[in-house]
């Protein structure tokens, strides 16, 4: 059997395995090593899934997930993205829309509290749903809105997703945060400016609050954006001295954690059940990530030694004739086309070890298609029949919003994302002037 099917059979025996429901580290990881102990024998077999382990251990960059977890999951668990909301209800109800406009920035600082899209979506589906439907908000235009704000999770530092990117792809996490901030801070920005034409155009999707609503004393209103100060003076604690070079990643995620964990006890809302909450659920997300990385790692190891890459390559550059730019929008379709039934993180270890050393080859900027894979990832989480923030949504939802509600609201955001995706292929400084900028100095 030719080495190209070999490959073939592999990722066919993969994907069989994920759609009967197997986790995603066992499958990949399970495929891997049967494969090398078909091909290479006991020994190869063996070393292989040793290799990859000594690797992953050895990769100091790796601290930054455990740290940066456990700061989103205290900020989460204290509450303080209550007092986000709370502010963004005061300091914007008075415009056409200002709810919603408040629930996209709320989405950014839980992102950069965060870094994963599913607590962004909770967070806006437990607070920011049931406050603007009661205030008389059109159900397509919110869920649209929470879906699309909670997609900038695995976009704006610190994303877990650009981490694991990183070690797939052999690339400076630092460069790859950086290179996610301004198209993160762009798409957003395209949102908002999409919500408040709507929401003039047609102010029933967005009314604004009553001047009875808006009625509150000035000295409240300054410790409501006090408090939503808060979480961007803890990033800014840990990403200005990572910026200026003054700490390094994994000690910039340590000030992060230390400082949310402070903001909590200094407030008065570090209690046991917070504390043992956010150790759990950091222990969990860490140990998942890292079996995937393993698995992801000793997968590539395999296609790298039967040379698929150099084969895949071979076949579209040479037999079918594409351009390098071809490919790569090929490379972005097949991702929404996975997107519809697999999470960004099966995604990115089925196929990284195929796509990013062809990128590679074809003389692309890693650094930029780790932005572009991210895109385009948020892109896939929204697109029907079986987006992955669709069916989030759908279980977090009240009754009253109904698939078909879910659905057509995602429509004019999505096409606000392929917009942005456009904008950052055709202009990659906008990805890659803030690490080039950091990383010179």
């Amino acid at each position: 059997m030719s080495y190209e099917m070999i490959a073939i059979l592999m990722f066919s025996t993969m994907m069989l395995m994920l759609l009967t429901g197997q986790r995603v580290f066992g499958a990949i990881g399970f495929v891997a090593v049967v494969a090398a102990l078909l091909l290479w024998g006991d020994r190869g077999g063996y070393d292989l899934g040793f290799a990859a382990a000594m690797k992953l251990m050895k990769w100091y960059p790796l601290l930054t997930l455990p740290m940066f977890i456990f700061m989103g999951y205290v900020l989460s668990e204290s509450r303080i993205a209550d007092d986000l909301y709370k502010m963004f209800h005061v300091w914007m109800g008075g415009l056409p829309g200002g709810l919603a406009v408040g629930t996209i920035g709320l989405m950014v600082l839980i992102s950069a509290m965060n870094g994963l899209s599913v607590a962004g979506m909770a967070i806006g589906a437990t607070i920011a749903l049931p406050e603007l439907l009661r205030r008389g908000y059109d159900k397509k235009m919110v869920t649209g809105v929470i879906q699309a704000g909670s997609s900038l999770g695995i976009l704006v530092p610190p994303s877990v997703v650009l981490v694991l990117y990183a070690m797939i792809a052999r690339q400076p996490v630092g460069q790859l945060w950086l290179a996610g901030i301004i198209p993160g801070l762009m798409m957003a920005a395209m949102f908002v400016i999409y919500i408040v034409i709507r929401c003039r155009i047609t102010p029933s999707l967005g009314p604004v609050l009553s001047e009875e609503d808006l009625t509150i004393g000035r000295r409240e209103k300054y410790r409501l954006l006090g408090a939503g100060i808060l979480p961007l003076f803890i990033f800014a604690s840990m990403m200005v001295p990572f910026i200026n070079g003054w700490t390094s990643l994994v000690e910039s995620s340590a000030i992060g954690a230390i400082a949310a964990f402070i903001a909590a006890v200094f407030k008065g809302r570090m209690t046991r059940e917070v504390f043992e909450t956010s150790v759990r659920q950091t222990l969990a997300i860490t140990c998942m990530f890292m079996w995937i990385i393993l698995a992801a790692l000793a997968f590539g190891s395999v296609f790298d030694g039967l040379g698929a890459v150099r084969a895949i390559e071979f076949l579209f550059t040479e037999q079918l004739g594409l351009s390098p730019w071809m490919i790569l929008i090929l490379m972005q379709l097949s991702f929404i086309i996975m997107g519809t039934f697999l999470d960004d993180t099966a995604m990115l270890v089925i196929v990284a070890p195929l796509y990013v050393p062809l990128v590679d080859h074809l003389g692309f900027d890693l650094i930029w298609y780790g932005v572009l894979y991210t895109i385009t990832t948020q892109i896939a989480y929204m697109t029907p029949p079986f987006g992955y923030n669709l069916f989030l949504m759908r279980a977090m939802a009240p009754p009253e919003i109904g698939l078909r509600d879910i659905y057509s609201s995602i429509i004019p955001f999505v096409l606000v994302m392929v917009g942005a995706l456009a904008l950052v292929m055709i202009f990659p400084q906008i990805a890659l002037w803030l690490p080039e900028l950091v990383y010179n100095k």
